[in-house]
C-alpha cells in the first residue's frame, strides 16, 4: 500500500491492528523517518490508545501502552547486543498478553519469534512510503 501522508500512515496502522491479537509480533523495517512510529500510533489507536501518547521510546528500548490488550512499543536503534534485550525481559514480553511492536529489529534478530509479522516502510518520491506487510515472514 502506498501512504501519501502522516494520517495515511496512522490509518494504515489502525487498519493492521484489525488483525491482531494477543502474542503476535511484529517487527517494523525502514530507515529513519520512514514513518515506523506513525504506524505504531496507528496499531495503538485500534486497541483505544490515543496516538498522541504514542513516541518512540529511542531512549528507554520500551514503552507499555495499556489498552484493550497491552501494546509494547520497543526501539532496539541503541542496542550494541541481544543481550540487552534480554536483559530487560524482552523474550517475556514477545510471549506475553500484549502485542509487540519492534522498530529496528535487526539489531536483536536471533530473539524475535519464527512467526513475526514483518513490516517494511519504504521512503518514495512526493514524500510518499510505501508500506509491505509480510506475514508470518512470507516473502
Amino acid at each position: 500500500m502506498i501512504s501519501s501522508s502522516v494520517e495515511e500512515t496512522i490509518r494504515a496502522g489502525y487498519e493492521f491492528g484489525k488483525q491482531l491479537q494477543p502474542g503476535d509480533v511484529v517487527c517494523l523495517d525502514g530507515d529513519l523517518g520512514a514513518g515506523k512510529t506513525h504506524f505504531v500510533k496507528g496499531v495503538a489507536s485500534y486497541f483505544g490508545i490515543k496516538p498522541e501518547k504514542v513516541s518512540s521510546p529511542t531512549y528507554t528500548l520500551i514503552h507499555e501502552y495499556s489498552g484493550d490488550i497491552p501494546v509494547y512499543h520497543f526501539d532496539c536503534y541503541r542496542l550494541n547486543h541481544e543481550e540487552e534485550a534480554l536483559e530487560i525481559g524482552a523474550e517475556e514480553y514477545f510471549y506475553g498478553d500484549g502485542v509487540c511492536l519492534i522498530e529496528w529489529p535487526g539489531k536483536i534478530g536471533a530473539l524475535i519469534p519464527e512467526d513475526a509479522i514483518t513490516i517494511e516502510i519504504k521512503h518514495r518520491p512526493d514524500s510518499e512510503r510505501e508500506i509491505i506487510i509480510h506475514q508470518n515472514n512470507e516473502e
